[in-house]
């Protein structure tokens, strides 16, 4: 999806792409700052949430889906709010944020040559 700018170019607008699941997984050990952006009640919630090979227990891998997506903490939700107080982005920022994060997971994860790379510059470039 795109959405024009003061320019009149089109710039790419974040989303989240079904069926990806990157950002599920979770494993501490990969993410070592998590303590610069989560509270102390945040990160005990976020450990309970590890799961086999740090996947988030409430990921269902075969069908690539959050189990409690409507119901998710608000550390997994990417929303002015939250962005603004984990990372201290303004909001005007969050879209070329969110997109940056996702890309570096995704590739992390799954790999730059990836399907899921694919699918997801595919949604935010368009």
């Amino acid at each position: 999806m795109l959405r024009q700018g003061f320019t009149g170019l089109s710039m790419a607008t974040w989303q989240c792409v079904k069926s990806c699941g990157a950002c599920c997984f979770l494993a501490p050990e990969e993410r070592p700052e998590l303590e610069n952006y989560l509270t102390p009640a945040q990160i005990d919630q976020y450990m309970g949430l590890v799961g086999p090979a740090g996947w988030c227990v409430h990921y269902d891998a075969d069908q690539r889906l959050c189990t409690i997506y409507d119901h998710r903490p608000d550390f997994c939700r990417v929303t002015p709010q939250t962005f603004r107080a984990m990372f201290n982005i303004a909001a005007a920022d969050l879209n070329d944020f969110a997109i940056d994060c996702c890309r570096e997971h995704i590739g992390d994860i799954y790999g730059e040559a990836s399907l899921e790379m694919g699918r997801f510059n595919q949604a935010v470039d368009r």
